[in-house]
């Protein structure tokens, strides 16, 4: 779900736009394949309509709980760079976000596990001057592109006007 355009401030634009990596949908999509084929093979090997109805029923809040809602939670998290801070926002019923200023922000990194690096993702380490230290951001697609963009909006704003000036 990208940022809408009305949370902007006057002069600031979207860099990076961006939510986890698809692969944190594999556990709601196993959970929806376990729910919907246990509902079957209990209809398949009991007799009983009753039953059915609340194995059936059973089943469907498990689908809810384990599959929709984490796929609605991942649908509408997002993660957005601009020229001027980190926005991140998540929830479904009740939204939350975080903004982070750019010019509050010490050092970015990145960390790839070996998953990580067959998918083309990784968590974005992002240190602040704040008393919360570090902001992870897990399962960045491409984070290796976001870190080194990310680098670049901090060097325009801390140093690049200054060596710019140096220059001339």
């Amino acid at each position: 779900m990208a940022l809408s355009q009305k949370l902007l401030n006057a002069g600031e634009h979207i860099v990076v736009s961006t939510r986890t990596h698809p692969k944190a949908l594999l556990v709601p999509l196993l959970a929806l394949v376990v729910f919907l084929a246990g509902g079957v093979a209990f209809q398949v090997y009991v007799d009983n309509s009753t039953a059915q109805l609340v194995v059936w029923g059973l089943m469907l809040v498990g689908i809810v709980w384990f599959a929709v809602w984490p796929t609605l939670d991942w649908w509408f998290a997002s993660y957005t760079f601009t020229n001027r801070r980190l926005i991140t926002r998540h929830g479904i019923l009740t939204r939350r976000g975080h903004d982070i200023p750019l010019s509050r922000i010490s050092d970015v990194a990145y960390e790839l596990g070996i998953i990580d690096r067959m998918l083309g993702c990784g968590t974005l380490v992002i240190s602040d001057a704040s008393t919360h230290g570090q902001v992870l951001l897990p399962d960045i697609p491409r984070v290796e592109e976001s870190q080194r963009r990310l680098n670049e909006l901090l060097h325009e704003l801390h140093g690049g006007a200054s060596n710019r000036e140096e220059g001339h």
